[in-house]
């Protein structure tokens, strides 16, 4: 275990899983909700159900990506320790954040020329699906894997990283620039929900429209039962906007499906995530052969 492994909070990991692990840190990002900034950072989720009444009640939410500075400081606080550091960002299809990470690796490098190794990588993943590839990338780690292959791992296997999820007021989608307005319009008043992916490009887009909410819940159990590989023991992460009961009505869906599924690991959507998503968000995360 001797490199660091560093990811953002949009990875959307509860606190008492990255309190688990040893040299991994998540870094925060702002977001602004009401006129009022934040910093979203691990263990927050506790209090998430606030965030999501004031978007249910019409507030507005944006966020903001990491900045050059941030990185900067926390790759030069690994390195000064003489500690090589594998750093994974949200997906660039989605965020500028990995943009932010490599201008300041390079700047970084310039203060140690001769110092620790240092890798950025592209997740194209977001929310738990970033946190599900990390948790494989620290279970790769803790198995002695070196950080070079661990980075060629990340490159050779997201694209393997499903990421299907469903909305519900498709308001929230129109606002990211996802849907449009007539369609957020008629999907509301024909109860549309859309079924969305996140794709090759690590970008949000529309896969299939599904009339009622248990049937798009249940589309996402059937795409994990179709496309999931292994179909053994593997794990599933679902992240929710303020909607346990139907994220594990996902999960229950699975289990009966596939008996023989590993972990399950359902946390909310952060607030950054979150505010592009909005409450009632039900987002599944599996491998497969591809996405």
């Amino acid at each position: 275990m001797g490199y660091w492994i560093m990811v953002d909070i949009c990875s959307d990991l509860p606190k008492y899983y990255v309190d688990r692990y040893e040299k991994f840190k998540v870094l925060p990002m702002n977001y602004s909700i009401a006129g009022q900034e934040y910093a979203y950072k691990v263990g927050d989720e506790a209090h998430i159900k606030d965030f999501y009444q004031q978007m249910s009640a019409g507030a507005q939410a944006t966020t903001s990506q990491i900045t050059v500075m941030t990185y900067q400081n926390a790759f030069r606080e690994v390195m000064a320790r003489g500690e090589d550091l594998l750093c994974m960002c949200l997906s660039s299809g989605i965020s500028g954040s990995l943009q932010s990470a490599l201008m300041a690796r390079d700047m970084v490098r310039e203060e140690f020329p001769n110092g620790p190794r240092m890798e950025i990588v592209d997740s194209l993943c977001a929310s738990l699906g970033f946190g599900l590839l990390t948790d494989y990338v620290l279970q790769n780690r803790a198995q002695g894997m070196s950080l070079t292959d661990n980075a060629q791992w990340i490159s050779d296997n997201r694209q393997k990283l499903n990421h299907w999820f469903t909305v519900d007021d498709l308001n929230h989608l129109f606002r990211g620039g996802r849907v449009t307005r007539s369609a957020a319009l008629i999907g509301s008043m024909l109860r549309i929900k859309p079924v969305l992916r996140v794709n090759e490009e690590g970008k949000l887009v529309p896969f299939e429209k599904v009339q009622g909410r248990k049937r798009s819940l249940k589309a996402l159990a059937d795409k994990a039962i179709a496309l999931s590989n292994p179909k053994e023991g593997q794990k599933y992460f679902i992240s929710h906007g303020d909607c346990q009961e139907d994220a594990q009505y996902v999960a229950d869906l699975i289990k009966e499906g596939l008996p023989n599924a590993g972990e399950f690991m359902l946390s909310p959507c952060g607030a950054v995530i979150g505010a592009h998503s909005g409450p009632g968000t039900v987002a599944l995360f599996f491998m497969g052969d591809q996405r």
